[in-house]
């Protein structure tokens, strides 16, 4: 954003510095003038261009950013399904074992 305001700023000056240019040939004013609206158009397009660019740069770090979230958050997941899973069983071989330690002897 900032870029765009200086050129802008600049297409002031420029402007500006045109406008005081002493009177010159009535041919060559419009030629001027158009030589000053390419220039300017050509700034503008490029400056959009390097916006665009900037524009989707930042879009692609945030998607890697939220990609990479999720995939924690999957992790996380998987961790802590597997760390349950062997609590389970942890426990049910510790039921097993005291049911027989219970049972009676023959």
């Amino acid at each position: 954003m900032k870029k765009v305001i200086a050129t802008l700023i600049a297409g002031l000056f420029a402007t500006a510095a045109f406008a005081q240019t002493p009177a010159a040939p009535a041919a060559s004013v419009p030629a001027k003038a158009e030589a000053h609206t390419k220039a300017v158009a050509k700034a503008e397009a490029k400056e959009s261009k390097a916006v665009v660019k900037a524009d989707a740069k930042e879009a692609a770090v945030a998607a890697d950013a939220k990609a990479d979230v999720a995939s924690a958050k999957a992790d996380a997941k998987a961790s802590k399904a597997k760390a349950h899973h062997k609590a389970s069983k942890a426990k049910a071989k510790a039921d097993a074992a005291k049911v027989e330690a219970t049972a009676p002897a023959k």
